[in-house]
């Protein structure tokens, strides 16, 4: 049985985008010479931290959100073969529309 993941705060998980393994030459790339996606589908989001008056400040982002983010930023976690990173939504760049 899979764990639900129900992050607090500000934070959103997010599963990233999978990269192709090889080049447009055909060469296959190890898993040392990928680059780290920085884009992937938010999967569950906080309720959004407080603001000094007591109250929650609103998310900008949802889940089923495609999302780009900061290249270094955020906690990878493995689940059942799955990637997945945690991460604040203040490192999240942009969302990806259309």
């Amino acid at each position: 049985m899979a764990r639900k993941f129900e992050p607090l705060g500000d934070r959103v998980v997010v599963k990233p985008t999978e990269r192709d393994e090889t080049t447009k030459s055909g060469l296959v790339l190890p898993d040392t010479a990928r680059e780290r996606p920085q884009e992937g589908t938010i999967v569950a989001v906080g309720p959004g931290d407080f603001q000094e008056d007591g109250k929650r400040k609103p998310m900008d982002v949802k889940v089923g959100d495609v999302v780009v983010y900061s290249k270094f930023a955020g906690t990878e976690m493995k689940e059942e073969e799955e990637e997945f990173l945690i991460l604040r939504q203040s490192d999240i760049l942009a969302k990806v529309t259309g």
